[in-house]
Parts: C-alpha cells; structure tokens; sequence
C-alpha cells in the first residue's frame, strides 16, 4: 500500500448507497478526508490492497487501519464530532435505533436487490424476471410502509435526523428511482417528503457532486 496517508482516504462510488451514507457521515461531521473516486469494473490495485474484497466504502486511516462497512466509518466518524447529534437523537433508543438499520440492510435490501436488477438472481426467478420482480417490489414496499407511519414528527426516530434516517435513505433512494412514477403513485405522503427534503439538501449536494476517477500517481510521481 506505500506510505501511510496524511489524510483518512475514501474509496467510493458515487450512486451506491452504502458509499454514500459513509460520504454523509464523513460530510456532517466534518472529518476531513481524501476522495478517490473509483469505477467497480476496474479496481484500482491500492482498493485491492486495502480490502481484498474489492468492495466499496473502504477507509484507510493514517494509522494504516482500514474500514471495510460503511456503517464502521459512519460510526468512526460520528464518534470524533456528532454536532447533529445522530448517534443521540433525543428521545430515541440505541437499540431501536440499531433495529431499523438492521432491517434495511436485511429484508429491505435483500428485496430491494431483487426488484431492481432480477436479471442477476435468474436462479431464484426461474425466467420469470418481470414477476420475479413485482414480487419482490411488493414484499419491499410492506416495510416502506411502516417507515411511512414511523414519519409523523419528520425522522424515523422523532423530531430530528439520527443514524437511522442517514443509513436508510439512501436505500430508499435506490427503490424511488427504480420506477419513480410507480412510488410517487403510492400512499405514502411522509416517507415521499422525507426522501424529497433529503434530495434537495445542502448535505445531499455535498456528497453527491461527480468527481473524475482516481487514477494513482505513475510511478515516479509524487
């Protein structure tokens, strides 16, 4: 991996979701970091030696520690500087707190892979891709529903954002955009305006603006 790094290094993807609720984390709590950009069809070898997994988020920290999850470098950072408090929302458990993320990254996302690219799980769909489909969209939206009545006071977990709202959303995002017309159909007015408000935030911007493909310096560079 050649010499440590003055700075956390992130290796990311912009549009995956587990990228980005660590970009977000990184972002609120204002850990200054190193981006680097990478394409998942063509990993750079410093990824790879990092994480042999080849998966993404992955940070580096000048220490040479690496965190491979993205809910460990939420966490990491949030525990240098939490000023909007989402580790401790008031009022809210750590348990529950823990539940919700739990069931996101379960259930949720194991449907949501499965509504949105069912070509890749032709094994379980027997050929039947476009009801393989629906089916899984049905059995996702069950549990976006009960986000929906969570929503009364704006956060899932009361009057504020927390870890939950930030590790979710953008798990949320991916299903909205899978067919946006289909979700907007749906009765589902505070979850709509929780994900709307989370689009149009300054945080939001933050971390989704493009940046070019991190490309290692050539050798001899500094």
């Amino acid at each position: 991996m050649g010499a440590l790094p003055a700075l956390p290094i992130l290796y990311s993807f912009r549009r995956c979701p587990y990228a980005m609720r660590a970009r977000l984390a990184l972002s609120v709590s204002g850990q200054a970091h190193e981006l680097r950009e990478v394409v998942l069809r063509n990993k750079p070898a410093d990824l790879l030696a990092a994480s042999p997994k080849g998966t993404v988020p992955v940070l580096v920290l000048p220490g040479g520690e690496v965190l491979g999850e993205s809910l460990d470098i939420m966490r990491w950072a949030l525990a240098r500087h939490d000023p909007a408090q989402w580790l401790s929302p008031p009022g809210a458990s750590s348990g529950e707190m823990e539940a919700l993320i739990a069931a996101n990254d379960g259930d949720f996302k194991r449907h949501l892979d499965r509504y949105k690219y069912p070509n890749r799980y032709a094994g379980e769909s027997g050929g039947e891709a476009a009801g393989f489909a629906l089916t899984h969209r049905t059995k996702a939206a069950q549990w976006l529903a009960q986000l929906d009545a969570r929503l009364d006071d704006g956060w899932l977990l009361g009057t504020q954002a927390s870890l939950a709202d930030m590790a979710i959303l953008p798990f949320v995002r991916q299903f909205a955009h899978t067919d946006a017309d289909w979700f907007a159909a749906q009765p589902w007015p505070r979850l709509q305006g929780w994900l709307a408000a989370f689009e149009v935030s300054d945080l939001y911007a933050g971390v989704m603006g493009k940046h070019a493909t991190w490309q290692p310096a050539a050798e001899g560079q500094v």
